[in-house]
């Protein structure tokens, strides 16, 4: 098999509809149909409505991009495990890589369109049955986006103690219990800071990541495969986890709902 299977059940469709409608270049057919061909049936119908809808493409061109597909020239491999290996083109690589862009700018303007106007005084407040609150979710999503993009693909770099200090780390990474203490946690101004100097690192440093690196094994968290790529694919997919959660919270403090 030339292209490994997308992920199967509810997920499909949701994955199927956050690559095309993220995609911002002339790549968005070719993984498109790498969604159509590869998926499952849910998947394929989800691919094939959005491509014609988005991108106005129509059977011809599928055809054509699959035939691409076939003719890709020195593909790049790994193993799922001791019996599986994937077999992916450079092509379909630097596709998908260049789709996370489009896919991270949206989920991130799609969450600060729910933090807009939540006063600062709600932040540190967990709700009443909540188990965190929105400071936590945006620190949160600060650490991780460094993890997936940042250090995951290319380790700890100079100037990484700015962007990702200790404190940062230890009180929003995975597994951190959100801090209750006012003084334990940062104001808005800073967190929002934190996100968006670690979301423009990430953004700036994404085009320049290799094929041969993107398949360089990792491991989870990641989405669809194994390797540093799966790690760029998790990274829009965990931050609309996080930004439904950020929504619920809007909610529980009797916020109007942004949807």
């Amino acid at each position: 098999m030339l292209l490994a299977g997308f992920p199967v059940g509810a997920f499909d469709t949701f994955f199927a509809r956050l690559l095309v409608r993220g995609l911002c270049s002339v790549r968005a057919l070719y993984c498109s149909e790498v969604l159509h061909c590869h998926g499952t049936m849910q998947t394929k119908q989800v691919a094939t409505a959005l491509a014609v809808e988005t991108l106005g493409v129509d059977q011809n061109c599928k055809l054509r991009s699959i035939a691409r597909l076939e003719r890709a020239e020195d593909p790049l491999e790994f193993s799922m495990d001791q019996e599986t290996t994937t077999v992916l083109s450079r092509e379909a690589v630097l596709a998908m890589r260049d789709a996370v862009l489009g896919q991270v700018d949206f989920a991130r303007r799609y969450t600060l369109g729910l933090l807009a106007d939540v006063p600062e005084s709600l932040w540190p407040v967990i709700p009443s049955g909540a188990s965190s609150h929105i400071a936590w979710q945006v620190g949160h999503l600060a650490v991780s986006q460094y993890g997936l993009m940042l250090f995951r693909q290319r380790g700890r770099a100079e100037g990484d103690l700015d962007l990702m200090p200790g404190w940062l780390r230890k009180r929003f990474g995975r597994g951190s219990i959100p801090p209750t203490d006012l003084s334990e946690i940062p104001s808005k101004a800073a967190l929002l800071e934190c996100l968006e100097k670690i979301h423009t690192a990430s953004m700036a440093a994404l085009p320049g990541f290799s094929a041969e690196q993107l398949m360089e094994p990792t491991e989870m968290p990641y989405a669809v495969h194994p390797i540093k790529l799966g790690a760029l694919l998790f990274c829009p997919l965990h931050e609309s986890i996080h930004s439904g959660q950020i929504g619920l919270l809007r909610r529980m403090h009797g916020l109007v709902p942004v949807r």
